[in-house]
């Protein structure tokens, strides 16, 4: 048996908040296409019936989710904005004008190093947190608007459209997420980035240092956060 070094990059509860916010978002994806599609609802009555219940379940769940992480852990919030919302260094410029080269030639074109969060990845994962929290508002208007409070058709349509509009970014950033996120992409290795999220989230040091080099030479330093693991010998 030969040891292999990896560094501990999620706890466990942003793993599981993380895994709960997804399937919430892709279920909501799902029931959403029965709720604000009249031919789709209409042609299967009673499955349209249940995902419109669904919907507003799992979509309790999406806004809660992320609420009660968010009060059990106030250092983490800290953490989090911390580092999405910082200066840009000259790697993350130059990270963002080779990033399109890189997805067409990865091999070919060398990435500068970057810190826990890519500057591509704050783009990103921005523009989701952005999407959600414009659906979650206007779905709970939508919601009470009609159950509650019965606002006025006017606003009841605008919301739907902001509603929609964000539907389709959040698709698009998502099936991007998820190309990147489960290792689709060669480089991200498939069956090592989704253990980030889906497993224990620890990545191994080869992978971490090509990826988040700044990040990972300061994990590496600190020590506190590396894992030494027992592995198979490579033939």
């Amino acid at each position: 048996m030969a040891t292999e070094r990896f560094i501990q990059r999620h706890s466990l509860q942003t793993r599981i908040t993380h895994d709960v916010f997804v399937i919430a978002c892709i279920w909501l994806m799902i029931s959403g296409l029965f709720v604000f599609i009249p031919p789709l609802a209409a042609a299967v009555p009673e499955v349209a019936r249940f995902m419109r219940i669904t919907h507003r379940i799992v979509g309790c769940v999406f806004i809660i989710t992320p609420i009660i992480s968010a009060v059990a852990s106030p250092g983490g919030v800290k953490r989090f904005f911390a580092k999405y919302f910082t200066k840009w260094t000259p790697e993350d410029v130059e990270f963002v004008k080779k990033f399109v080269p890189y997805m067409l030639m990865p091999k070919k074109t060398h990435m500068p190093d970057q810190d826990e969060v890519k500057s591509g990845q704050r783009f990103a994962d921005g523009m989701l947190m952005l999407c959600a929290v414009a659906m979650a508002i206007s779905g709970v208007i939508l919601w009470l608007g009609i159950s509650v409070f019965h606002v006025s058709a006017g606003v009841l349509a605008v919301q739907r459209f902001i509603h929609d509009l964000f539907f389709l970014i959040l698709v698009i950033f998502t099936i991007a997420h998820i190309f990147l996120g489960a290792g689709i992409f060669e480089p991200y290795r498939p069956g090592h980035m989704i253990g980030l999220m889906f497993g224990n989230g620890q990545i191994d040091e080869s992978d971490a240092l090509y990826h988040w080099g700044f990040w990972a030479r300061k994990e590496i330093e600190e020590g506190k956060n590396i894992v030494v693991k027992e592995v198979p010998d490579k033939k």
